[in-house]
């Protein structure tokens, strides 16, 4: 069963990582969550989930308006070959989010470590970034520093590299 909005925020409370959260409507795209501009202050993110023919995972976090060539990204990453999107069964099973919810919490759902977790350099330039809770109905906002703590808690590395073109 994957791991609630609730037991993130105890997860991350248990770690000594203060966080701010805003519920609003669904989000499901960068496009929607642009609405929020003016409300929630810091960077905002756009997470991949992608997959390479190894079935081997990666999530991508970057800021929201950055590209990533997908095409090339697997080379930089890893990867065996170029990447796909995940489907969707694959993101619930490993990272307990459903498509429109993808975050760097997921990785708290990630268990037996199988996602390999990237930041994009350019989103830790911000002091404070914006991230879904486990639900697209929300937004907490965390350090860039505790961001990693965290992600580090999860028995992951953060793999901080120039994701974006």
């Amino acid at each position: 069963m994957p791991k609630t909005p609730d037991d993130l925020f105890a997860f991350l409370d248990g770690l000594g990582i203060p966080v701010t959260t805003v519920t609003h409507p669904p989000l499901y795209t960068v496009a929607d969550s642009q609405a929020l501009r003016g409300e929630i202050a810091g960077g905002h993110t756009k997470n991949l989930f992608l997959k390479d023919r190894k079935d081997q995972y990666f999530l991508l976090t970057v800021e929201e308006e950055a590209t990533v060539d997908l095409k090339t990204i697997h080379t930089l990453i890893g990867a065996a070959g170029r990447v796909s999107f995940g489907r969707p069964e694959a993101l619930m099973d490993l990272l307990g989010v459903v498509p429109g919810a993808v975050t760097a919490f997921g990785v708290i759902n990630d268990t037996e470590k199988r996602v390999k977790m990237f930041i994009d350099e350019a989103l830790l330039r911000h002091a404070v970034i914006n991230a879904h809770p486990l639900t697209n109905e929300a937004t907490t906002s965390i350090a860039a520093q505790d961001l990693l703590r965290f992600v580090k808690a999860t028995g992951h590395d953060p793999f901080i590299l120039k994701l974006s073109v």
